[in-house]
Formats: C-alpha cells, structure tokens, sequence
C-alpha cells in the first residue's frame, strides 16, 4: 500500500512538472496579453491557450463573437446565458453575465477588457475556481489570427488539471473550430453581396 501511495504522488508530481513545462512554451506566445497580476500565467494554477487562422475580417470575427446569447447554439461548452442587465443583447465594455460552463454555473462572470475587432477578456469568480479568459484577434493578410487563453485558480483547479487537463483545452479547440467555420461563412455571405 504504501508503494502505491508513493507512486500516486511520484506521477502526480510528474504530471504537474509536465504540464508546466508546457505552459511555459506557450505563455511566450502570449506577450500581447496584458493579464491582472494573479491571472498571469506565470503564477497562475492552470494556463490554456489555443489558437487558429481564420479567412474573415477581424471585424467578423468580433460580432460573432460578441453575440453570447447565440454562443450556445453552436458552442457545446456554452450553456444557460443571460446577461445581469436585461438591455444588453451582446458583450459590451460593461457587461456581466451568467452562465455554465464545463459542468459549473459562473454568476456575474464580468467584461474586463473590450477593444472592439482586437481584444476581449473576461472574469468568473466563484469560491472554488476563479478563471480569467482573454481573446486576442490579429490582422493577417487572409483574415485573422484567433488566440483564446485562460487562466485559473483557486482550489478546485488542481482537480480539473489533474483529472481534466485536456478537457478545457478541447473546448477551446472546439469553440475556435465553430468560430471559424461561422466567421468563414459569414465572411463569403458580405463578399458575394458585392
């Protein structure tokens, strides 16, 4: 038994050691990010960052993006939406709203950067978790760059690591993924209306 114990904590070390390893390749992609000092991903639990070319205008890319309300009819990670004040139809510099993601309910998740066609970040505080959430959209020459980051803390992220370590990134994966195939779409709509 105690050999058992002993390599449980041995892999879960080795796990960990990984992963941060991992992170720290990716955090040096993120040098346009300017994170809130406990969310930088140097310091912070956990760290995802996910990215992808799309064929569509930055400008897009960002109402698609904005429209939350229609995230969960083709974001499978997106789940009960609503915005904390009724008058607000999409993500504006002020807006908070709640809704479940990846099995949890986030109240009062909150806009904290919004730079309309370039930058959108959010916070979600619970007491368990605290995630924060970036979205940085770059101008290439056949459309734009889309790069997705969170960072998370609190204690029940070590779980989520440890046990989901990939899931979190698969949904990016996925949400990119259905951004792109919406934004790509959209984009041949209003250059055949021409």
């Amino acid at each position: 038994m105690k050999k058992i114990i002993q390599m449980s904590v041995l892999m879960l070390l080795t796990i960990n050691h990984l992963s941060k390893a991992q992170e720290n390749i990716s955090i040096d992609q993120s040098s346009n990010i300017i994170w809130p000092e406990e969310f930088d991903p140097s310091v912070a639990k956990f760290f995802v960052q996910n990215e992808i070319e799309i064929n569509a205008s930055p400008e897009v890319v960002w109402h698609i993006l904005i429209d939350a309300y229609k995230w969960e009819s083709w974001y499978e990670g997106a789940k009960n939406l609503s915005f904390v004040d009724p008058e607000h139809t999409e993500l504006k510099a002020d807006s908070q709203f709640n809704w479940e993601t990846m099995g949890m309910k986030f109240p009062n998740t909150t806009i904290k950067e919004f730079e309309p066609y370039r930058y959108l970040a959010w916070e979600s505080v619970k007491k368990s978790i605290q995630g924060y959430h970036v979205w940085l959209i770059i101008p290439t020459e056949k459309g734009c760059k889309v790069i997705t980051e969170e960072t998370q803390n609190g204690w029940l992220t070590f779980f989520e690591k440890t046990f989901q370590g990939k899931k979190l990134k698969e949904l990016h994966d996925i949400w990119l993924s259905e951004l792109k195939i919406r934004a790509e779409g959209k984009g041949q709509l209003l250059s055949s209306d021409r």
